[in-house]
């Protein structure tokens, strides 16, 4: 037996190792500053998630971040009704997934779901904050296929033309977004009662070996000023960042991540009636190619005897992004508001249901609305939560039922007018950004064998009874012939034809092209 000269080529595969989705709570009790009235009870609490550090680990994965609270609060003071206070819930979250180790890669994605606060006595309250985590755990697998035989004359190859997503590499990098925001010139800050901090208008652009990220970091604001009044301030901040990554092109599929992992919101000490704004943003992206390969299923020929050994390999295909917008127009009935305004509205979306069928996706959900408003009470505040459900179906061409699909929502437009009598006209925008692909098993030949000198009879002619499961390639593999032989001997025009024949086919079997 000696090897046989082969042509190979590389490929780079991002196995998915394993997926789990956990929900956990955080908590922890605050002391109401010295400085600050007692607390009644709170009105109104919102939060903002950050992952600072994630580290993949043998049989686990660990995420360290913090949750940054706003709690708003009726205050027991003559002077004060309102008052508001912020504090940071560090946590560490260990999630275990036996088959992941510490040189894999992981894609997470963490959300608050719920968020409360209890009041314990006039100084002290306790924050439980209920959060979401989904991971997947990728690994890396370079492999190589065998493409082509060299050196053995009329070899037979079966062959699949595959287009597989090749992995071209990985990176990551911070980006930041710094601002100074200005408030009226009338309004002297007290403090900040609520934040929400969303990233919005996700980009990228590929060339020169770089990754171009932008977005925008939309945030939104409540605060109190030192006349007691309830004032709100929206902005947006762009953010920019770069990945270096070698070999890529603007042809290529690029999986980009966003998240926060650092911000910092606070009265601007250098400049009165502005507010300094910090955030830091995490990018994560994966660049693939798609790669058309011939793979070898099967092979042997007439005149040696190949031996070879075959391996199963996952990869992935079809990998595709899509990206469509979901308009949501209605009016909502809030009669609590009356004529009063409407300070604030924290939103969330959620999915309930997804389902494929006839090349589309459909999704079921709903956005859960807390309207922050005036009110009578004696606080002149109150909230109300509203569910506005959603159907939204997208079109996507070659969709298959067995696809994978990952779903971002992203809101990219909110407006909240409030019309009278309670009634508010509601304008959401979400941008659903569907990530697609398929995997596939396909099976991979790997050291070939060759032994020479095969004693054979120069000349026969074999009269074979085709079976239903018969293929022409099947045929003359076991009887060391080819399939042109074969097709030609028979008078045989489509070779998928044999297998609807109900007579019997006479095939002289050739050995040493006997035939010509």
């Amino acid at each position: 037996m000696e090897n046989v000269d082969v042509t190979k080529e590389n490929l780079c595969i991002n196995k998915i190792v394993g997926q789990k989705n956990e929900s956990f709570f955080v908590e922890d009790d605050t002391i109401i500053p010295d400085i600050k009235p007692d607390i009644l009870n709170a009105i109104s609490t919102n939060g903002n998630v950050c992952v600072y550090k994630k580290e993949v680990l043998d049989g686990k994965i660990r995420i360290d971040g913090t949750v940054n609270v706003y709690v708003m609060y009726l205050a027991d003071s003559d002077s004060d009704t309102i008052r508001g206070v912020n504090t940071n819930i560090d946590f560490t979250h260990i999630l275990d997934i036996e088959s992941c180790k510490s040189d894999m890669n992981l894609d997470e994605k963490i959300s608050i779901k719920t968020i409360e606060c209890k009041v314990l006595n006039g100084r002290k309250i306790n924050v439980k904050v209920g959060l979401e985590l989904e991971t997947t755990i990728y690994s890396e697998d370079n492999i190589e296929i065998i493409t082509g035989v060299n050196n053995i004359e009329n070899i037979q190859m079966l062959n699949q033309q595959l287009t597989i997503n090749s992995l071209l590499g990985t990176g990551n990098s911070k980006a930041y977004a710094k601002d100074t925001i200005l408030i009226d010139d009338t309004d002297n800050l007290a403090e900040i009662l609520k934040c929400n901090l969303d990233i919005v208008n996700k980009d990228i652009k590929i060339s020169y070996n770089k990754i171009l990220a932008k977005a925008d970091v939309n945030i939104q604001m409540l605060y109190l000023t030192e006349e007691n009044r309830l004032k709100t301030k929206d902005c947006m901040i762009p953010v920019m960042g770069f990945i270096d990554m070698p070999n890529i092109s603007e042809d290529n599929v690029c999986d980009i991540d966003y998240s926060l992992s650092n911000m910092v919101i606070k009265p601007n000490q250098a400049s009165e009636h502005s507010i300094y704004i910090e955030a830091e943003v995490s990018l994560s992206a994966k660049v693939y190619e798609n790669r058309n390969i011939d793979i070898i299923q099967d092979l042997y020929c007439p005149t040696n005897d190949l031996k070879f050994k075959k391996k199963e390999v996952k990869t992935m295909l079809d990998k595709n992004n899509i990206k469509e917008t979901c308009n949501i127009r209605q009016k909502v009935s809030v009669p609590e508001i009356g004529s009063h305004q409407l300070y604030n509205v924290d939103l969330r979306t959620v999915i309930n249901n997804t389902n494929i069928m006839n090349n589309k996706v459909m999704y079921e959900g709903e956005i859960e609305l807390n309207f922050v408003f005036g009110s009578d009470n004696i606080s002149g505040i109150d909230t109300k939560m509203q569910k506005i459900p959603f159907d939204f179906t997208v079109e996507i061409d070659n969709l298959k039922k067995d696809n994978k699909l990952s779903t971002n929502i992203e809101v990219t437009m909110q407006d909240f007018i409030l019309i009278g009598d309670g009634n508010i006209d509601t304008k959401i925008d979400l941008l659903f950004d569907i990530g697609m692909y398929n995997t596939a098993n396909i099976n991979v030949i790997d050291e070939i064998t060759s032994e020479d000198n095969i004693k054979n009879n120069p000349y026969s002619m074999t009269i074979y009874f085709v079976k239903k499961e018969d293929t022409l390639w099947n045929i003359a593999k076991r009887f060391k012939s080819t399939k042109e032989d074969i097709m030609r001997i028979n008078e045989i025009d489509d070779e998928s034809k044999i297998t609807r024949r109900s007579t019997t086919i006479y095939s002289k079997v050739c050995k040493h092209k006997i035939w010509k």
